[in-house]
């Protein structure tokens, strides 16, 4: 069984084209920190085809958080140079667009204007804030 399921945030904004036969695909790479040791990240390049190629190169961003189900591929090209390059990527079945650069929360569909800015109510703002005192974020913690 080849099944991939990691969760990291892209590295860059996705490339997205039309091959010569009209057909859509996006690439992006995703920093994935690893379990064991979080000062380390693993970078992995994915692939998108058809429509969800189309979601992708419209709605990714660089810095957002994703989930990616797919296959593991590798494949091999003639360089320039008359090498042989091998290439290993994830073929993605699933893409689930979580939290946006910046935001919190996981996002779920919608465009880049759902994750606009909004003033929460009051209640809102205030609900979680005695819970919210004891969280610490380290910037260092990050993978990039």
């Amino acid at each position: 069984m080849n099944k991939v399921f990691i969760v990291g945030r892209l590295t860059r904004d996705p490339e997205h084209r039309t091959t010569p036969n009209g057909i859509s695909v996006t690439t992006f790479s995703v920093a994935v920190t690893r379990r064991m040791n979080r000062e380390e990240s693993d970078f992995l390049n994915v692939v998108t085809w058809r429509g969800l190629a189309d979601n992708c190169g419209k709605y990714l961003v660089k810095g957002q958080q994703v989930a990616v189900c797919g296959e593991l591929r590798t494949r091999s090209y003639d360089a320039k140079d008359g090498t042989k390059r091998y290439v290993t990527e994830i073929q993605a079945d699933d893409v689930e667009f979580l939290a946006k650069p910046g935001a919190g929360g996981s996002g779920g569909g919608g465009g880049r204007d759902a994750y606009a800015p909004h003033a929460p109510a009051e209640s809102e703002s205030n609900m979680f804030a005695s819970e919210m005192n004891d969280v610490l974020v380290d910037d260092e913690e990050l993978p990039f």
